[in-house]
């Protein structure tokens, strides 16, 4: 249980943008889709987080579209 709860902080700490609009879609998709994340999700869910702010948006928007292997994770963001 330590270990589920230390997961989800680090996710949130990570979720933390400079862009209030980030902030916003990302601690809702947290707050829905949190605890039912895969590790494939967390990993996609990092190598999003690891883009700067304007990327991340321009995904989740719909203005640059993600590989292949980010598709589903980004369609769920949206969906928010």
């Amino acid at each position: 249980m330590d270990s589920e709860r230390a997961r989800g902080d680090r996710l949130r700490w990570r979720c933390r943008r400079g862009m209030l609009e980030n902030d916003l879609v990302l601690e809702r998709f947290l707050a829905v889709q949190g605890p039912r994340l895969s590790d494939d999700d967390e990993r996609d869910l990092d190598a999003l987080l690891d883009l700067p702010d304007q990327a991340l948006w321009d995904l989740i928007t719909g203005r640059s579209e993600p590989e292949e292997r980010l598709r589903s994770l980004v369609e769920r963001l949206r969906a928010i």
